[in-house]
């Protein structure tokens, strides 16, 4: 970035504070304001009431939350026609995804709004259905149980992620928990864990990540996580090594196809259920959301050009295996079943 190009886009920062004496009149003047506040509830909804009461009535009030539905968060409106949730991935700069979230209050200038500046910030954005986790960590959420399963059976924490960066993933899970930060990831999969996916987030221990957290190991920005950062320089955090080593019932001695097929397949389970509840409206819209916001393989072409390359039949058939050995976690989804049933494409 240029000199003049940093000074132009600084010179249009204006920073408050709640005591700020020009906060109220700066409030006024705006259009849309997105909040990022921590993953509470009882702090969105402070949040929510505070800035309505400064700001007028047409402006947008955009959350920036990773798992909360909106319509919960509109509770705490006197405007719910103007909450959306504009969900955005970590690092900001670098992930090209926006999820926008209206719930069912949210009115239609809302959805223009946040739609219209998701894409002037260079955003690719998908408009997903409000449900906790929304569309792409609603499918992370299986894919991140099954990972602490794997851990659970002796998986390693390097062979787990060799195996995904095999796959095709830009980085593995755990290096994935640590960028993202575990006290997120945590908060993520406990959360859904606790939401109604039922027995599609069952067969693993999302304690061993709550964990983490408790030991301040909150991933790259506190210096340690599953691994330890010096610089560019990462290294396996030992004492990480040896905590999740505890949470081992029995070494199964799995391979990195194993690993591949358990992780992949919930996954994609996942996003198949996705759309067949209707959280996102088509299987293109399925397949970019979770290309650019978690690093599907592009050379993929993202879980339902996966499926139709693949085979809904062998994919099926896959699971069911699976689900023999480790439980009803591995069923697959209804829509995947009819599909495998009538050898009919997800793309047409």
């Amino acid at each position: 970035m240029t000199p003049y190009k940093y000074n132009t886009n600084v010179s249009n920062i204006t920073t408050l504070t709640d005591t700020s004496s020009s906060a109220s009149r700066h409030l006024a003047s705006l259009d849309l304001i997105i909040e990022a506040v921590f993953e509470d509830l009882a702090l969105k909804h402070s949040i929510v009431r505070d800035i309505e009461s400064s700001t007028q009535d047409h402006c947008v009030f955009a959350t920036n939350t990773s798992a909360i539905p909106i319509a919960r968060i509109a509770e705490a409106s006197s405007r719910p026609e103007n909450l959306i949730g504009m969900h955005y991935f970590s690092p900001v700069p670098n992930m090209p995804l926006l999820e926008v979230i209206p719930h069912e209050g949210t009115g239609d200038r809302a959805k223009a709004v946040a739609c219209e500046v998701g894409t002037k910030q260079g955003k690719t954005v998908v408009v997903v259905k409000d449900v906790p986790g929304f569309y792409v960590n609603r499918c992370l959420g299986p894919y991140l149980v099954e990972v602490t399963a794997l851990i659970r059976d002796g998986a390693s924490l390097q062979l787990i992620d060799k195996a995904m960066k095999n796959f095709g993933m830009p980085v593995g899970p755990i290096t994935l928990a640590d960028e993202v930060g575990l006290d997120v990831t945590s908060h993520v999969a406990t959360f859904l864990s606790n939401a109604d996916l039922g027995v599609r987030m069952a067969g693993g221990d999302v304690n061993i990540l709550s964990g983490m957290t408790k030991e301040g190991w909150l991933g790259r920005k506190s210096g340690r996580g599953f691994y330890k950062y010096d610089g560019k320089k990462k290294t396996i955090n030992n004492e990480a090594a040896d905590y999740v080593k505890s949470f081992v019932n029995n070494d199964l001695n799995l391979t990195e196809e194993d690993i591949q097929n358990r992780i992949v397949s919930r996954f994609v389970n996942e996003a198949a259920k996705c759309l067949e509840d209707e959280i996102i409206s088509n299987p293109v819209a399925g397949d970019i959301g979770l290309v650019f916001g978690s690093g599907f393989p592009p050379f993929l072409g993202g879980p339902f050009r996966y499926l139709d390359s693949h085979g809904a039949d062998k994919f099926v058939g896959m699971m069911n295996g699976i689900a023999d050995h480790f439980g009803p976690q591995f069923e697959p989804c209804q829509l995947l079943k009819d599909h495998a049933i009538s050898g009919k494409k997800f793309h047409v």
